[in-house]
Protein backbone atom coordinates (compact mmCIF):
# COMPACT_ATOMS: atom_id res chain seq x y z
CA UNK A 1 0.00 0.00 0.00
CA UNK A 2 1.66 2.96 -0.81
CA UNK A 3 1.61 6.06 1.45
CA UNK A 4 0.15 9.12 0.12
CA UNK A 5 -3.11 10.51 -1.28
CA UNK A 6 -4.18 9.29 -5.11
CA UNK A 7 -6.46 11.11 -7.54
CA UNK A 8 -9.45 9.17 -8.44
CA UNK A 9 -12.11 9.94 -11.41
CA UNK A 10 -16.38 9.12 -11.30
CA UNK A 11 -14.79 6.55 -13.04
CA UNK A 12 -12.67 4.52 -10.20
CA UNK A 13 -14.74 5.63 -7.97
CA UNK A 14 -16.66 2.17 -7.11
CA UNK A 15 -13.00 0.57 -6.97
CA UNK A 16 -10.75 2.72 -5.43
CA UNK A 17 -13.90 3.58 -2.61
CA UNK A 18 -16.61 1.35 -2.24
CA UNK A 19 -14.74 -1.69 -2.54
CA UNK A 20 -11.63 -0.96 -0.76
CA UNK A 21 -10.75 -3.18 1.99
CA UNK A 22 -10.13 -0.34 4.49
CA UNK A 23 -12.09 3.30 4.95
CA UNK A 24 -11.64 5.57 2.76
CA UNK A 25 -11.43 9.38 2.73
CA UNK A 26 -12.34 11.38 -0.20
CA UNK A 27 -11.00 14.54 -0.32
CA UNK A 28 -12.92 16.93 -2.25
CA UNK A 29 -11.29 19.86 -4.02
CA UNK A 30 -11.27 22.15 -6.53
CA UNK A 31 -8.62 24.21 -8.32
CA UNK A 32 -10.24 27.39 -8.10
CA UNK A 33 -11.02 26.84 -4.58
CA UNK A 34 -8.82 28.77 -2.53
CA UNK A 35 -9.74 27.02 0.49
CA UNK A 36 -8.26 23.79 -0.41
CA UNK A 37 -5.34 24.83 -0.87
CA UNK A 38 -5.12 25.42 2.62
CA UNK A 39 -6.66 21.95 3.25
CA UNK A 40 -4.32 20.23 1.25
CA UNK A 41 -1.48 19.68 2.86
CA UNK A 42 -3.66 18.46 6.09
CA UNK A 43 -4.75 15.84 3.61
CA UNK A 44 -1.49 14.66 2.89
CA UNK A 45 -0.19 14.72 6.41
CA UNK A 46 -3.12 12.91 7.73
CA UNK A 47 -2.15 10.46 5.08
CA UNK A 48 0.76 9.39 6.18
CA UNK A 49 -0.17 9.62 9.86
CA UNK A 50 -2.94 6.72 8.75
CA UNK A 51 -1.78 5.05 5.93
CA UNK A 52 -1.90 1.75 8.21
CA UNK A 53 -5.78 2.31 8.67
CA UNK A 54 -6.99 4.45 6.10
CA UNK A 55 -6.79 5.07 1.91
CA UNK A 56 -7.04 8.67 1.24
CA UNK A 57 -7.87 9.53 -1.75
CA UNK A 58 -8.87 12.95 -3.48
CA UNK A 59 -11.29 13.70 -6.36
CA UNK A 60 -11.38 17.54 -8.52
CA UNK A 61 -15.43 18.18 -8.43
CA UNK A 62 -15.25 19.58 -11.80
CA UNK A 63 -14.34 16.82 -13.90
CA UNK A 64 -16.26 14.38 -11.77
CA UNK A 65 -20.25 15.62 -11.37
CA UNK A 66 -21.48 11.99 -11.04
CA UNK A 67 -19.96 11.17 -7.83
CA UNK A 68 -20.16 14.89 -6.95
CA UNK A 69 -24.14 14.36 -7.24
CA UNK A 70 -24.44 10.78 -5.59
CA UNK A 71 -22.38 11.77 -2.36
CA UNK A 72 -24.36 15.21 -1.74
CA UNK A 73 -21.15 17.48 -1.87
CA UNK A 74 -22.55 20.97 -1.83
CA UNK A 75 -19.43 22.95 -1.23
CA UNK A 76 -15.70 22.28 -1.54
CA UNK A 77 -13.17 21.28 0.41
CA UNK A 78 -15.79 18.36 1.40
CA UNK A 79 -14.83 14.77 2.68
CA UNK A 80 -16.72 12.19 2.60
CA UNK A 81 -14.88 8.83 4.93
CA UNK A 82 -16.68 5.59 3.45
CA UNK A 83 -16.40 1.78 5.01
CA UNK A 84 -17.69 -0.04 1.51
CA UNK A 85 -20.77 1.49 0.75
CA UNK A 86 -21.55 3.15 3.58
CA UNK A 87 -20.86 7.20 4.07
CA UNK A 88 -19.47 7.03 8.23
CA UNK A 89 -19.25 10.67 8.20
CA UNK A 90 -18.91 14.20 6.32
CA UNK A 91 -17.71 17.51 6.56
CA UNK A 92 -17.96 20.26 4.37
CA UNK A 93 -15.34 22.99 4.33
CA UNK A 94 -12.48 24.12 5.66
CA UNK A 95 -11.38 21.96 8.76
CA UNK A 96 -8.19 22.40 11.29
CA UNK A 97 -5.85 19.74 12.14
CA UNK A 98 -6.88 19.36 15.45
CA UNK A 99 -10.80 18.71 14.16
CA UNK A 100 -9.51 16.27 11.28
CA UNK A 101 -7.70 14.39 13.36
CA UNK A 102 -10.75 14.43 15.53
CA UNK A 103 -12.81 13.56 12.26
CA UNK A 104 -10.66 10.57 11.34
CA UNK A 105 -10.05 9.24 15.23
CA UNK A 106 -13.89 9.14 16.26
CA UNK A 107 -14.51 6.72 13.41
CA UNK A 108 -11.64 4.70 12.82
CA UNK A 109 -11.46 3.53 16.22
CA UNK A 110 -14.70 1.98 16.23
CA UNK A 111 -14.03 -0.32 13.62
Amino acid sequence: MSKGVSTITDAEFETEVLKAEQPVLVYFWASWCGPCQLMSPLINSAANTYSDRLKIVKMEVDPNPQTVKEYQVEGVPALRLFQGNTVLASSEGVIGKEKLLDFLETHLNNN
